[in-house]
């Protein structure tokens, strides 16, 4: 379901806050004196570990030209064009993998090659290889 009201999108599907989440974050804007504020969600690199997600309270209109901006039970959310391409799943079930995992693709390559070797190697000398 998408909405627009004003320049916030109502997207159930991308983002969604729990009542409960709302209520902690409510709260939590309201100690550092910030009801207006918003939640950035981010997801940035992490080294050999993969990637990590983050949040940040986000106190302006965040960058116009390039943020998307969600709404969930009443908490605004902004989310740069790069880290939305990572949030996905299902509430119900464990985090979504997204895009192709460039480590697996060249283990898998290396060990495609290595296996043919041995096998050209059986062939050539009726001996195999430990691959």
């Amino acid at each position: 379901m998408i909405s627009n009201e004003g320049d916030c999108v109502h997207m159930s599907s991308v983002i969604n806050v729990t009542h409960t989440a709302a209520t902690k974050i409510n709260a939590l804007l309201s100690e550092e004196n910030k009801q207006q504020a918003g939640l950035r969600v981010f997801v940035q690199g992490g080294g050999c570990s993969g990637f990590q997600s983050g949040l940040m309270i986000e106190e302006g209109e965040g960058d116009g030209d390039s943020d998307r901006v969600f709404e969930s039970n009443g908490i605004k959310l902004f989310v740069d064009p790069i880290s939305i391409r990572y949030l996905t799943g299902d509430p119900d079930r464990p985090p979504s993998r997204v895009g192709i995992s460039i480590g697996d693709s060249l283990a898998a390559t290396f060990a495609c090659v290595g296996a043919l070797a041995a096998l050209h190697e059986r062939d050539r000398t009726g001996h195999g290889q430990v691959v």
